[in-house]
């Protein structure tokens, strides 16, 4: 009888070093299959995170490191036939589309970066464009729409970030004609209004140079910017001090 699989004999001292007490076969099947299961465990655990997964691409039985990505050089796979380019171009369109909307220019390039031959993509793009799903028009009319609302931006920003994206220029002007002169100014108003707490007790000068600078960061032409920015300042001037509102020094503001 044992007590343990290295205690010994029961009733006896042992050595120190309990395991220098022979095993019995009892002992060593079970030490055997323990391990045989633990090797299994961490094979599986390897397999989960990716670690020691080596493959035999050709069936000769020796390891040729971690699973490729694609199908394995030599294999059946790989003798196939290649994927239709425009199968190809399709895929990536759409899942471009997807995620936002884009202009033909952005789709193009990015049918160019992934190595679509251009009579594929072009094909691709002028079917897109039938059906429409690529609309430039559409695209430049919503940026427009949203940019304005959103970002507070000027015709000129607005012109200048759809000429980035690849919009021909005369769907450029159309979009950004639609804001009319007055909506422009009103947005300017309300950007300067917004500001102004941030610069009270600054110089006026300086007020009047970073209130600018801010809205010319948005598009704004001088004339417009600066005609606004002392209308704000008058109106403030004279809620604060209604006696002193007339004595206001008069400047000379640039024209657009």
């Amino acid at each position: 009888m044992t007590t343990g699989p290295d205690s010994g004999p029961a009733g006896e001292a042992g050595p120190r070093d309990w395991g220098a007490w022979p095993d019995s076969e009892e002992t060593r099947r079970g030490r055997r299959g323990r391990g045989a299961r633990g090797g299994r465990a961490r094979g599986r655990r390897a397999g989960r995170f990716g670690e020691g997964r080596e493959t035999d691409p050709g069936g000769s039985g020796e390891g040729s490191g971690f699973l490729p990505d694609g199908p394995v050089e030599g294999s059946a796979a790989a003798r196939g036939p290649g994927a239709d380019p425009q199968a190809v171009a399709r895929a990536i369109c759409l899942r471009l589309l997807t995620m936002a909307p884009r202009t033909r220019a952005q789709l193009a390039e990015a049918l160019q970066r992934r190595a679509v031959p251009q009579e594929a993509a072009e094909a691709v793009l002028e079917r897109f464009s039938e059906v429409g799903l690529i609309d430039d028009e559409a695209f430049a009319e919503a940026w427009v729409t949203s940019r304005h609302a959103g970002r507070g931006l000027a015709k000129k920003a607005l012109a200048s970030e759809l000429r980035h994206r690849g919009v021909d220029e005369d769907i450029v002007r159309d979009a950004v004609e639609q804001l009319d002169p007055e909506q422009e100014a009103e947005t300017a108003r309300a950007l300067v209004m917004r500001k102004l707490s941030a610069t009270r007790g600054l110089d006026p000068a300086v007020r009047t140079r970073r209130l600018a600078g801010m809205l010319a960061r948005k598009g704004y032409g001088p004339g417009l910017a600066f005609r606004v920015i002392r209308e704000v300042l008058e109106s403030e001037e004279a809620d604060n001090f209604p006696s002193s509102s007339s004595s206001m020094e008069e400047h000379d503001y640039p024209e657009d």
